[in-house]
């Protein structure tokens, strides 16, 4: 049974930074995009970042400049660093793996972070 596990949320100040990391357990094949998305209270789940295997990215425009994702192909994780942050990031952030081959999506529990004024 494969399992994504989100880490590194939690509280920070306006202007501040958080790191989170998504690990797989278990055995997972040929995960073509790994991503984020978001959902804040009352709003539906919207994308944050992703990023295929070959390294090609798309970010959400709200976090356009400020936030970076990134991956480790051997290691099955996913990171998304993020700077300036803003208390409308607030949110409740979860990892998605996609297999295109196996047409399988995969997603953590999501980990909350809350950014205040």
């Amino acid at each position: 049974q494969v399992q994504l596990v989100e880490s590194g949320g939690g509280w920070v100040q306006a202007g501040g930074s958080l790191r989170l990391t998504c690990a797989a357990s278990g055995t997972i094949f040929r995960i073509d995009t790994m991503g984020w998305y978001r959902q804040a209270p009352g709003k539906q789940r919207e994308l944050v970042a992703k990023i295929t295997s070959v390294g090609s990215t798309m970010y959400g425009d709200s976090v356009k400049g400020r936030f970076t994702i990134s991956r480790d192909n051997a290691k099955n994780t996913v990171d998304l660093q993020m700077d300036s942050l803003k208390p409308e990031d607030t949110a409740v952030y979860y990892c998605n793996f996609h297999s295109v081959v196996y047409g399988m999506d995969y997603w953590g529990k999501g980990t909350l972070v809350t950014v205040s004024i």
